[in-house]
């Protein structure tokens, strides 16, 4: 028989209690490692250039500049439980908006990461005339990718069965639910099967195996097609009734965003984090305001729809979307080429060119046209015998050229007339203007102050006189005003 002593006894207490101590240590990290967040998860971004794929990514990232690149872009979202105070990242690939990248799908997308994939296809509410186009064109480019994948029947019927029981199981959330994104608990088995309730006949008939998400983007421009296209509430419902089918067609969930108001952008991120990691969501459907609307998938019906259909005046539910939202005609902006300023000295130099082009203009009136050929302002009521003499050499006097300018003008005009009577001293005897002819042309000139009056011959065309103090010389081609 063994006896165990007191300090025996507390040395195996001892033990037991570390190798409890180890074995709560491990299993909470056991259980830690199984709840721990899953990494690999991946988002996929389609719509047409310009609808707001990287700016909408790129606010949720929380960066302030968005970065837009070509082909396929590579961003992540931080994923943060805050329950267990846990990270991780998500991946998000944004498709550029041509079709001609379509093939680097490849590397987003591969059969062991559809699984864990969610798609967002993304359509401009500015532009609503290209929304029914841009989801049939993307859905189409993403289901072409999916059948090339090959993946195993069974997996991909496993894959469309759980999106089929997702949107059979939505409920909607209890207001007394915390809202905090804490990981949903697991449910109790068997509880559910008997509620759920069978498919609608366009419900998941595009069955791809992941959860899909729609996205409208920019939809602060409702306020200028109610300006400048005169969209009124019957347009806005008409819109949301297409997309709403088109979105039971793909068990697709519909969020109305601006990043610009930044409305509910808080609200796609707890969304898209719910349908990718399981997050708790408590918000309900919101169907009130035409600019902010959410549609979880699962909560819609043909029923809910029709709801919207009662509004309709001028419109069918079943006419074309392209028949009703109309393109508006395209008006042609006149862009103004921007104007620089021109060098100063290559402006002078290109007006110093163009005025030695011109032709001269003279800067003197003409003749008057009251004034005879001859240029005499005699009076026409004079008479007697017409000499030949009448013409005076004066019309030999140079002209002044039409060139020069004011005074440099009248100075050539008295110069030339000076000159003319230097010149006519040593005429010919008899011709007008000289002494010969008329003796009185020195005298006058020599003994002006002494003679109160000279009286010519009235015959001679030369009239000299009229006083001491003024005389003027008046001939047949001209004035010549005192000298």
């Amino acid at each position: 028989m063994m006896l165990l002593t007191g300090d025996t006894m507390e040395n195996s207490n001892e033990d037991d209690e570390g190798q409890n101590l180890w074995s709560s240590i491990l299993s909470e990290v056991s259980t830690r490692s199984s709840s721990k967040l899953p990494s690999g998860k991946n988002i996929l971004l389609f719509g047409e250039d310009g609808s707001g794929k990287t700016t909408l990514m790129t606010k949720l990232q929380g960066a302030e500049h968005s970065k837009k690149g070509r082909g396929l872009e590579y961003l992540y979202l931080n994923v943060q439980d805050e329950d267990r105070d846990d990270l991780t990242r998500c991946g998000v690939w944004i498709l550029d908006g041509d079709l001609y990248h379509k093939g680097l799908l490849q590397f987003a997308v591969t059969a062991e990461s559809l699984k864990d994939s969610l798609a967002v296809f993304v359509v401009d509410m500015s532009r609503p005339w290209t929304i029914m186009e841009s989801l049939q064109k993307w859905t189409s480019v993403l289901r072409e990718h999916v059948d090339k994948l090959k993946i195993p029947t069974e997996e991909m019927k496993e894959m469309e069965q759980r999106m089929v029981k997702a949107f059979q199981e939505y409920a909607e959330p209890e207001e007394s639910m915390p809202s905090s994104p804490q990981r949903r608990a697991p449910a109790a088995g068997g509880e559910d099967e008997s509620v759920l309730l069978p498919l609608g006949d366009n419900v998941l008939t595009h069955n791809l195996g992941i959860p899909v998400l729609i996205v409208c983007t920019k939809c602060d421009a409702v306020s200028v097609l109610e300006k400048e296209h005169d969209y009124k509430e019957e347009h806005f419902d008409f819109i949301q009734s297409h997309i709403r089918r088109f979105c039971l067609q793909y068990g697709a969930g519909l969020i109305y965003s601006s990043v610009k108001e930044e409305k509910n952008m808080g609200l796609l991120y707890k969304y898209m984090v719910h349908k990718i990691y399981d997050f708790q969501f408590t918000t309900p459907a919101l169907v009130v305001e035409k600019d902010a609307v959410f549609i979880p998938s699962g909560w819609d019906n043909d029923k809910k729809i029709a709801i919207l259909h009662e509004n309709f005046t001028t419109v069918r539910p079943e006419d074309p979307f392209e028949d009703f939202i109309t393109k508006p005609p395209v008006r042609k902006l006149v862009h103004d080429k921007e104007i620089s300023a021109e060098d100063e000295q290559v402006f002078l130099m290109k007006q110093q060119s163009l005025l030695a082009k011109q032709p001269a203009t003279p800067t003197r009136g003409t003749e008057s046209p009251a004034r005879t050929a001859s240029g005499s302002p005699r009076p026409t009521s004079r008479t007697g015998p017409t000499n030949v003499a009448s013409v005076s050499p004066m019309t030999a006097v140079k002209k002044p050229d039409p060139n020069m300018k004011g005074a440099a003008a009248n100075e050539g005009v008295l110069a030339n007339f000076f000159n003319s009577l230097l010149s006519k001293k040593t005429g010919v005897p008899g011709s007008p203007g000289t002494p010969g002819h008329c003796p009185l042309w020195k005298s006058t000139c020599n003994d002006i102050k002494e003679k109160k009056k000279a009286i010519h011959d009235q015959n001679s065309p030369h009239l000299v006189c009229q006083s001491a103090n003024r005389p003027w010389f008046t001939e047949s081609v001209g004035i010549l005003s005192d000298v």
